[in-house]
Parts: C-alpha cells; sequence; structure tokens
C-alpha cells in the first residue's frame, strides 16, 4: 500500500510518501529542490555516482512515521545539501525548509 499526502510547513507544501513493504516503511518527504528520507536513501551513492546529478537529500534512520522523519535529526546529507546548509543532526523540518 502506497499513502500519499500533502503537508503544509510555515506556508510551504511538500509531498509526504509512505509505502508500506513487508517488514519495512519506506518514507520520504520532498518538493521540487530535494528531500528527507528514512534509512533506506544510499547518501554515498547519490554523492559518488550521482554526483552529477547535485541531489540535495537528507537521511534519517530508525524513523517510521512521517512525523518521525520531520522530528528526527539527520544521520548524513548529501554534499549539495550541505552547498544549501542543510547539516548532519539537523531535524527534518529544518531541513525541509533550507530547501524552499
Amino acid at each position: 500500500m502506497v499513502s500519499i499526502e500533502i503537508l503544509n510547513i510555515q506556508g510551504h507544501s511538500f509531498t509526504a510518501v509512505t509505502v508500506f513493504l513487508p517488514k519495512t516503511t519506506l518514507l520520504t518527504i520532498s518538493n521540487d529542490r530535494g528531500y528527507i528520507m528514512c534509512g533506506a536513501l544510499d547518501v554515498g551513492l547519490l554523492n559518488r555516482q550521482l554526483a552529477d546529478r547535485k541531489i540535495i537529500a537528507g537521511r534519517a534512520v530508525g524513523v517510521k512515521t512521517i512525523d518521525q522523519l520531520l522530528n528526527a535529526p539527520l544521520e548524513s546529507v548529501t554534499y549539495e545539501a550541505e552547498e544549501h546548509g542543510i547539516t548532519k543532526g539537523m531535524i527534518g523540518e529544518e531541513a525541509l525548509l533550507k530547501m524552499i
């Protein structure tokens, strides 16, 4: 099953997607500039093999809901995210607001 909802964070719209899979759940919150995601995100891959795409993204681990993803500290971020002021340890909602 897949759940899609629009989140309003300080007047800005983001799309939250939850994908329910056997024994795990994939979570993403995005806008047209970047996204944050659960631990399934491979930041290393984005920084190495896909570096030319300049993807703005962050990863939070141990989250099981969209609300947890919004409030969790990011465990890792892409180089491009760092260029936009997004840092490891920043909570998800704060990172999203730097993507507007």
